[in-house]
């Protein structure tokens, strides 16, 4: 098969694997920098040029989308679906799980555990919505914040009335949620592949740091999931229509919660802790459902 992985560099850890694993098992892979593709938009003829040149239509796309270039990437993962071409996420996925907010109250909707959330554009309200998800701490969360990044706990009222007050001020637009204290600046990764774990590790957060993301300085550890974690995890994917996913979840006195899941989740720090192939796991995984689109294609 001739796959295109889209990511913005060939240099980076998540992209040079799913290279070396698709050319271990015989396939031709092309790393393509998607915010350099030009979407041609036709009457029955979709296409895409790439440095001048007409894209030559491979048989499947693995999106490496980066959080801030969602709008274009999810439209050219649009135009390839246009184009009859296998994509191990498809666009509408990747908008959803970009949207945390969506997200939510998607996961909501399909009674999957999630911390209180709140979601308001009203800062004269900040008393009762610190009340509503039971008060200080809280943690405050930018809806374009990733790895991290636009996260903030505020540990009393004044702190979280003061963030509040500032953001509110800064007319942005921001998630409060309830603090999962038990937690203990832990958190689980759980690497979701066509509907099965093929790895999950424990992230904790380093001393005096409430966030475990392995970009804020984080220590990762293969971890050993109950059923109930497995169960949550694989429903959350599912939810937002991702075959290929990272669900993060908090370990809460309630059970399982899931926090947030990735469209594009690292693999370097799930294979470091947990010695498994992941990007193996999912060329296997591309490899049976394009080869199933070629079969219903032809058949029809």
């Amino acid at each position: 098969m001739k796959i295109l992985v889209l990511s913005r560099s060939k240099e980076l850890y998540s992209t040079n694997r799913l290279v070396k694993a698709a050319e271990e098992r015989g396939h031709s892979v092309e790393v393509v920098d998607y915010m350099h593709l030009n979407i041609i938009i036709e009457e029955g003829k979709p296409g895409l040029l790439y440095h001048g040149k007409e894209l030559e239509v491979p048989d499947a796309v693995i999106p490496r989308i980066g959080a801030s270039r969602t709008f274009f990437g999810s439209a050219v993962v649009r135009q390839f679906e246009m184009m009859h071409v296998f994509t191990s996420s498809s666009s509408q996925a990747i908008v959803r799980s970009r949207d945390k907010l969506r997200s939510m109250q998607i996961l909501s909707r399909q009674h999957i555990p999630i911390p209180k959330t709140l979601f308001s554009s009203h800062p004269d309200q900040i008393k009762t919505l610190i009340k509503a998800v039971g008060g200080a701490p809280i943690i405050i969360k930018l809806l374009e914040g990733t790895q991290g990044k636009g996260v903030v706990l505020a540990e009393s009222y004044n702190a979280a009335k003061s963030a509040l007050d500032a953001f509110y001020g800064l007319k942005a637009n921001i998630l409060i949620q309830e603090f999962i204290k038990e937690a203990k600046s832990s958190d689980i990764r759980v690497f979701i592949v066509d509907g099965k774990v093929v790895g999950s590790m424990k992230r904790t957060g380093v001393h005096g740091e409430f966030r475990s993301n392995l970009h804020q300085g984080g220590f990762a550890e293969n971890v050993a999931l109950t059923r109930q974690e497995k169960d949550t995890a694989i429903k959350a994917a599912e939810a937002l229509g991702l075959s290929v996913a990272g669900v993060d979840l908090l370990q809460s006195a309630r059970g399982p919660l899931v926090m947030e899941v990735n469209s594009s989740p690292g693999l370097e720090g799930i294979e470091a802790a947990t010695g498994k192939d992941v990007a193996g796991a999912i060329i296997k995984y591309i490899e049976k459902s394009a080869r199933k689109q070629t079969r219903d294609k032809i058949g029809a």
